[in-house]
């Protein structure tokens, strides 16, 4: 029997890389305080962005190397996520902490982990590598290759990190297995990239009939050698139906290339789950479904 979600809250938190750290219980105990933060305004789910985990650089060793920095955060990764691990059950709130370099197969992969208040533990690797994440002379990634759905509370999440978002062919593949909520953390340099990665999170809510929430990390880790600026925001985006305010923005914040203290942080109230699923089911004044271009031919005209 198909099962309606419910309205979620959701918070969102642009880390301010800007910020620097003395270690990795600083790095836990800021999380636990917006959790905090959080959950005081409603939230049932934080999410962190895409490798919030580079604000470790700012206690890294001297003279580490550009091409090993992927290294270092991916052998502290077991230790950070030890301590971020217990804060989703201790608080009764999910947490998406972000992205942390994994070691995998001799290589790294570019990992994001949702921590769920039922002890479980997801991860989600990133699908699809920009430049930088190939770069031999700096950051070096390898791609992942299974996208999974999170059931927690009636409802259906999917995890796609950053340039994942972009990808149109994604849409038909999700669409199919009818997400509730998307979660995107990102990292763009400019505000080219995040208006990529929003304006594609805004798209992919029409194309899915799904709530999308994205969020990137603003300012820059002292000492970075690979990512000198960051900007971007908070956003939660709905299909772009009368039934949901017509333009599809449900809440959302300025994107900024550096900040104050710890960042933007948005909490979006009571995201309408429930009623994005009865549109899906055929109540959309617009919406084809789970629609492939298998019958389409391309030809020369």
């Amino acid at each position: 029997m198909t099962t309606t979600p419910g309205p979620v809250s959701v918070a969102l938190w642009a880390v301010n890389l800007g910020r620097p750290l003395n270690g990795l219980k600083a790095w836990a105990a800021g999380i636990e305080a917006k959790m905090l933060e959080a959950k005081a305004a409603g939230a049932e789910i934080l999410v962190v962005p895409e490798y919030a985990s580079e604000q470790w650089l700012s206690f890294k060793p001297e003279g580490l190397k550009a091409t090993e920095e992927i290294a270092w955060l991916a052998d502290r990764a077991d230790e950070a996520l030890a301590l971020a691990a217990p804060l989703a059950e201790r608080h009764g709130l999910a947490l998406l902490a972000g992205t942390v370099p994994a070691r995998h197969n001799g290589g790294f992969r570019n990992r994001a982990w949702m921590f769920l208040p039922d002890g479980r533990a997801i991860a989600q690797d990133k699908l699809c590598l920009t430049p930088g994440e190939h770069d031999p002379e700096g950051w070096y990634l390898e791609p992942g290759e299974t996208l999974r759905l999170i059931d927690w509370r009636g409802l259906r999440i999917a995890i796609m990190i950053c340039l994942d978002i972009e990808l149109p062919a994604m849409s038909a593949i999700l669409a199919r297995h009818e997400p509730d909520l998307i979660l995107v953390p990102s990292m763009t340099s400019s505000l080219a990239g995040y208006s990529r990665v929003f304006g594609c999170a805004k798209a992919r809510a029409v194309e899915v009939m799904a709530a999308v929430c994205a969020v990137g990390v603003v300012g820059a880790t002292p000492g970075a050698t690979q990512n000198p600026a960051n900007t971007s925001g908070c956003a939660v985006f709905l299909p772009c139906e009368p039934a949901l305010g017509y333009d599809g923005v449900f809440a959302s914040t300025a994107p900024v290339d550096g900040a104050e203290g710890d960042g933007p942080f948005l909490v979006a109230r009571d995201i309408p789950l429930d009623r994005i699923a009865e549109l899906r089911r055929g109540e959309a004044q617009v919406w084809p479904g789970a629609w492939r271009a298998d019958r389409v031919e391309v030809v020369p005209a």
